[in-house]
């Protein structure tokens, strides 16, 4: 039994330019080996910037600003927002704001977009993922709940698919990863298109 998967695939280490923890725990499950380097990126939205716009945009400034300092390392950037019809819905700046954010998703169907980036040495290729998450209809104690126990002010739209939010998901269409804050298949599919045979 091999102690290590990556062998047979030939996954190169990367560096994770994100504190994400969920997308680091995402990296750890499936056994592609990283390391983190946390850009300093200035994430506000630009004036009628279209959602997907917005993440993609994210994604490789924050993957070319830590490629820039290792040279030769492939990096992946990354970022995760909301939309709920038609508007960004990013991370709350207070409890209260989680509140107003989990209050207008309650009943409703809302769509993740995460977008990707690998680069290295300038070479940057990206996309973005896009998964509805249709919520029940919650009720002024339940929205309490999720929003003291479910650690809202770091994740997009206020709420972890992964935790308490769970018991008010009814439907996912799409990439379950994704609304984790990671589309991991895409990541790979960009890494072995552009850079598999490239070592």
């Amino acid at each position: 039994m091999l102690n290590h998967p990556n062998i047979m695939f030939g996954l190169e280490p990367i560096i994770l330019a994100s504190g994400s923890p969920r997308r680091a725990e995402i990296l750890t499950a499936v056994g592609w080996e990283f390391e983190k380097d946390v850009p300093d990126v200035d994430e506000s939205e630009v004036a009628g910037e279209p959602a997907a716009d917005y993440v993609l945009r994210l994604a490789v400034e924050k993957a070319s600003a830590i490629a820039k300092m290792h040279p030769g390392r492939i990096v992946l950037g990354s970022d995760t927002t909301v939309l709920l019809n038609g508007k960004i819905l990013g991370k709350p700046v207070d409890l209260k704001d989680a509140e107003r954010m989990i209050a207008e998703l309650s009943g409703e169907r809302h769509e993740v977009l995460t977008g990707v980036a690998l680069v290295r040495d300038g070479e940057c290729h990206s996309a973005v993922q896009t998964t509805g998450v249709t919520f029940a209809e919650m009720s002024p104690e339940e929205i309490g709940h999720l929003v003291r126990f479910g650690s809202p002010l770091d994740k997009a739209g206020g709420y972890a698919v992964q935790a308490q939010a769970a018991l008010f998901i009814e439907k996912i269409d799409g990439d379950y990863w994704n609304v984790v804050g990671l589309p991991i298949n895409l990541v790979y599919h960009l890494y072995r298109e552009h850079f598999a045979d490239a070592k």
